[in-house]
This record gives C-alpha cells, structure tokens and sequence, in this order.
C-alpha cells in the first residue's frame, strides 16, 4: 500500500494516488510527458527565492495565486519541507519548533492550496515518541490534504526507525519505501538512513522493488524520487551520498525526465546528471557548513537576524500540456 500521512484525517486517497499494483491499466492510462525534468536548469535568485527553471522557458504562471486558480484542475503543485529536526536544543537554533511553524505557515500562504507536501527526513532529532506525536500534530496545520514522509538518520536512533514507521509508515513496505502516482507524475520514496555505515544505504530488497515498481512505466514517465540523504556523490567524506544509488539510478536511466529530491545537507544544490537532476533542500531547523569548509558538518552558528536566511521551504509546480518545470526554494526571511 501507498504510504502517507493524511494531514485531514480522509478515509482513503483518490484511484490517482492508490499503489501501481492495484491499478496498473490506470498507470497506463496517464498522460505521458516526455522532459519534464530535462533540459539545463537555471538558478537566480529574486526577491529572497532562489528560483531554478528550465532554460530559455517561461516562468509558469500556476505558481501564482491567479494561475494557480486558472490551472487548477491541471496542475501539480506541491511542497517540499526537510530536517526540521524538533526536539534539537543548541544556539545554532534555540526554537526549532517556531521555525517550523513560521515553515507551516508558509506553506499556508503560498496563495494556492498544495495537491501535497513531503518532508524529506529528520523530522524529529533524537526520535523519541512524543517528538513524532509533536511532529504529527504539527503537520495537522499544512493546508494540504496529504502529507508524505521519508525517514531521517535522526529518525532511526537506536530501534532501526521502528518509531518513525509506528507513527508515519502506515502502508509503507519494508524499512519504510513506497510509491504512487499523481497527475502523470511517478513518485517514488526511498528509504537510506538505515544500515548506515559512513553513506547512506538502499539494499537489494529496496532496490529490488524499485526495478519492479517502474518495470511496467512506459520510458516517458516523469519520475520524481524522494529521499533523505542524497543518491549522487555530494561529498562522500561527510556521508553526503548513497552508497548504492547507482544501482537505482541505473535502471532509472532510461527514463527520458527524472528529479531526485533530498534534504540531509541543510543547504540548497543543484546538481545535473544526463536526464536526471539532484535537487538538494535547505532546513527548517539550522545551516550545516558546506562542503569541506568545516571539520565535520556539525550545527552551525550564525546571527540572529541571518538564521532565517538559511531556512526556507521548496515548492514545485508543473501543468500537464506544458515541458515546464518550476522549483522555488523559499528563504522564511
């Protein structure tokens, strides 16, 4: 079964979002866009958003509250929050809790009413059982009617995220992965914070049901994979990559439009790799140093009045018809 968390308490999602197995002729069924995802990403910044879109392309007018009315029966529109990290105490951030709630209410005044929001890992800190009741209880605010997860390393201490699954897996398989399928979109969340040694990890049985979950995609499918560490190479020496990502990006290669989404590294990268684009998120809690500019990536300490800079969310929003694509991560300055 498809794994989410219904922020509104609904008895059951849409055929749209039931697991590939139960409905594969609908599968078949969906409109196919071929490079969604391709083409050379563009990165500016304005008005305190970074903004990446495909080259030589219109900014989509359905991340606007007037198109976003206008295209609403035909556009995905959904956000992407990471590493709120709550019940983390230190000067880095003394109130993670208010920054996810400043997050929330962002999410809530974006103009449009997202079709989901996943957070991408480390929702709690020390993954305790009244830090993932506080999380789910917060997550209750979005103004959303689902809420998907992935696990964080932070959301596994010491029982192998037997937790984080009582509290957010309902439905997953295995360790916690599953996919779904909305608006001629393939969603695929992957679990690596488990068996973590230096790098994150996948396994056979993960990778397994990834090459059987897409088998029967056809090659102009828009994949979209979530994960919490990142499933390139971004700098194995902090554990920012996945040991056995290329696994999976393999039998991903013949899709024609893929984006990989992860959190984990608390700062945004954008990294390109032939018909596949890593994406990954900032943080809702505190900055990490980047890449080799640090001893080790530990919480990192910044004025007050620059925190909020470094925090943000990501929205994302495509309309069927269209090869547009539009990420927008967000400063909560």
């Amino acid at each position: 079964m498809t794994g989410y968390y219904d922020s509104h308490d609904s008895a059951s999602a849409d055929d749209a979002e039931r697991p590939a197995a139960e409905h594969g002729m609908s599968r078949r069924q969906l409109i196919r866009h071929a490079g969604w995802f391709g083409g050379a990403v563009v990165l500016t910044v304005a008005s305190g958003e970074v903004i990446s879109h495909i080259a030589d392309s219109r900014e989509p007018d359905s991340m606007t509250p007037a198109g976003a009315t206008a295209a609403a029966n035909s556009s995905l529109r959904f956000v992407q929050v990471s590493d709120s990290h709550i019940g983390f105490q230190g000067p880095a951030n003394t109130d993670v809790v208010g920054s996810f709630t400043e997050a929330i209410n962002q999410v809530n005044s974006l103009g449009f009413r997202p079709d989901f929001v996943m957070h991408s890992g480390d929702l709690t800190h020390l993954s305790t059982a009244g830090q993932f009741d506080q999380v789910k209880q917060m997550l209750t605010g979005m103004r959303t009617d689902r809420v998907f997860t992935v696990p964080g390393e932070h959301d596994s201490i010491g029982d192998a995220g037997r937790a984080y699954r009582k509290t957010f897996g309902m439905g997953t398989l295995g360790d916690g992965w599953y996919s779904f399928d909305t608006h001629g979109v393939h969603f695929i969340a992957l679990v690596n914070t488990l068996s973590l040694e230096k790098l994150g990890h996948l396994g056979n049985d993960q990778i397994d049901f990834v090459r059987k979950d897409i088998a029967g995609l056809s090659s102009d499918t828009p994949i979209v994979v979530f994960s919490h560490i990142p499933l390139f190479a971004m700098y194995p020496k902090w554990g920012w990559s996945t040991d056995d990502a290329l696994k999976v990006i393999a039998l991903l290669r013949r899709f024609s439009s893929v984006t990989c989404l992860n959190g984990h590294v608390h700062q945004l990268f954008t990294k390109t790799d032939g018909n596949i684009t890593f994406h990954s998120a900032t943080t809702t809690a505190y900055p990490l140093p980047k890449p080799g500019r640090a001893p080790a990536p530990t919480p990192q300490v910044v004025p007050a009045r620059q925190l909020k800079d470094a925090l943000g969310i990501r929205t994302v929003g495509y309309r069927q018809g269209d090869r547009e694509l539009a990420i927008k991560d967000q400063r909560l300055a």
